[in-house]
């Protein structure tokens, strides 16, 4: 049976932060599901950077279906979380379903990779206090908030949980979390 990692994300997540974790640990062997509200066709975005922007733009991105509902989501049955970021976990850290699914992987000291904004999920299930965790810059205040030390680097790797501030970071971020799955939870 292969060994499963579970993707949690919706509507306005970051294209290349879904598809780069999708894609790179089905090359590793594993099964990943995409979970999101709903099992629906989902809308990414791309976020880029514009010359005379203060902030990153946002542009319609791919869109891809989700493989199951986070309701329905038995996270005992996979071994590892994958948070993309963009603007999806602003709104999923409410969601009750993801916050039950977060908290059993924390719980379990299960592999969590978490990019971008994707720490916004785990400081609101309160797994982010007590670590050391990389996020998009500009949520330094939102990590701390949440009891952790914001460091501002490619890929921080606190334990089991491998962050990274966005999608430039994806070589770093994607070895350092691959490094961790081999010890903690290798492809089967």
């Amino acid at each position: 049976m292969t060994s499963k990692i579970l993707l949690v994300t919706g509507d306005a997540a970051e294209s290349l932060e879904v598809f780069y974790p999708y894609q790179r640990l089905r090359e590793e062997g594993y099964q990943v599901d995409i979970a999101a509200p709903t099992k629906k066709r989902l809308q990414f975005v791309v976020h880029d950077f514009v010359d005379g922007f203060d902030t990153y733009t946002e542009k319609p991105g791919y869109t891809w279906p989700a493989d199951v509902a986070f309701a329905d989501v038995d996270p005992a049955d996979y071994v590892a979380l994958v948070i993309p970021g963009g603007r999806a976990p602003e709104y999923l850290r409410n969601d009750p379903e993801v916050q039950r699914i977060v908290r059993h992987f924390f719980a379990g000291d299960k592999p969590v990779a978490q990019i971008c904004h994707g720490p916004l999920i785990s400081a609101a299930t309160g797994d982010l206090a007590g670590r050391r965790s990389s996020a998009y810059p500009a949520l330094a205040p939102d990590v701390r908030a949440a009891g952790a030390e914001f460091v501002d680097a490619e890929a921080v790797v606190d334990g089991v949980v491998v962050s990274a501030r966005a999608w430039p970071d994806h070589p770093a971020w994607l070895r350092a979390f691959i490094e961790v799955l081999r010890t903690k939870a290798p492809a089967s």
